[in-house]
């Protein structure tokens, strides 16, 4: 249902302190995660191996966690150390243990198998760490499967009809065919809008009502990762060849994150590098982003009911559903060859791929 081998994104590193235990179910896995003495992120299954008890509702202890329903106490690695009233400790008696790594104020986290975590393969944002950008962080919980999410993200076409008033605008902004460019991990997608009118939120900080040059340029990256640099500058100055100077621009990370098979965790940001000694700028930017971000979860959500109410309901596609179709793909094609790695009988005759549902 889900690849394992990759880096999901987890938390924000503001989420979790070296003060409380933090919980949250990823790809239907309930995990916890801490921080250490020496304030490094651990996570463990959030399951007690002796009865199945949530260990974020247990203690920290010197670096180890407490289960406190029977007291058995866990070291980082997973590791049972103490059975009370046993000196023996069964030699299962452990938990699973998480790659993390934490960068540039994101906790990512890998499900599958530990030997392929490769730390050097997490995308870089480094916006997300850098005094040159300003941002607040954003969080949703959806109620639906994840796909329908990246489905909304990779097709920018519905920003003048979904959101009108806040980063839509134009309507001519759906008639334009995105680039599309595949690159090793995910896909690489460019739509200019050339000599248009300013976004609305654009308008709201920036004086400008001539057309401008508007540009979204975004990889998108398995298993869910949006990195967008988007803005726009006065027509006819230079944007499309690389000239930036009066621009006005934006940096965004976004994380889809399944949780279950119907719900899924969404973390957003829009970074600015204008007016960033104004605080109200970037809280003004950052509540333009919910309110559209709001917008998307109302209509994914009446998605998902429709969708509900008749799983044999076939979707017709169109041709802006390319992008979304590619990922789809991509998605399908990993978890297929996970499943043909992890279980040898899958390469017998007649094995077939598990393939990831439209309709959830």
């Amino acid at each position: 249902m889900f690849v394992k081998n990759c880096w999901y994104v987890a938390a924000w590193s503001s989420e979790v302190s070296q003060e409380a235990l933090f919980s949250r179910v990823l790809l239907n896995t309930p995990v916890l995660l801490w921080r250490d003495a020496q304030g490094q992120v651990r996570a463990l299954e959030d399951r007690c191996c002796h009865r199945g008890a949530p260990l974020s509702r247990g203690r920290l202890e010197n670096g180890n966690v407490r289960c406190l329903y029977h007291g058995l106490l866990f070291n980082p690695e997973g590791e049972c150390i103490q059975v009370p009233a046993q000196d023996r400790i069964p030699p299962n008696a452990r938990v699973r243990a998480f790659p993390v790594v934490e960068k540039t104020n994101w906790i990512w986290i890998w499900m599958g198998d530990p030997s392929l975590a490769d730390p050097a393969s997490i995308p870089d944002t480094f916006w997300l760490d850098d005094d040159a950008w300003k941002y607040r962080e954003g969080y949703l919980h959806y109620g639906v499967n994840y796909l329908l999410v990246t489905d909304n993200l990779l097709d920018f076409s519905h920003l003048p009809y979904v959101h009108p008033t806040t980063v839509g605008g134009d309507e001519s902004f759906a008639n334009l065919r995105p680039t599309i460019d595949n690159l090793a991990n995910g896909m690489r997608i460019s739509r200019w809008h050339l000599s248009s009118p300013p976004a609305p939120f654009v308008r709201k900080v920036t004086d400008w009502t001539d057309p401008v040059d508007r540009w979204n340029v975004y990889d998108f990256l398995v298993p869910g990762i949006l990195l967008m640099h988007s803005g726009s500058a006065p027509a006819n100055t230079g944007a499309p060849e690389g000239n930036f100077e009066n621009a006005v621009e934006f940096r965004s990370a976004q994380a889809v994150t399944p949780e279950t098979a119907d719900s899924c965790h969404y973390f957003f940001s829009q970074a600015h590098n204008i007016c960033i000694d104004d605080p109200q700028v970037t809280a003004t930017i950052h509540q333009i982003l919910i309110d559209a971000f709001h917008e998307d979860h109302a209509m994914i959500h009446a998605q998902q009911k429709n969708l509900q109410i008749d799983p044999d309901f076939e979707m017709v596609p169109v041709g802006l559903d390319a992008a979304l179709n590619r990922f789809r793909w991509m998605i399908n094609k990993r978890i297929e060859v996970e499943k043909n790695s992890a279980s040898p009988a899958a390469h017998g005759q007649g094995a077939q791929p598990e393939t990831v549902q439209l309709n959830p």
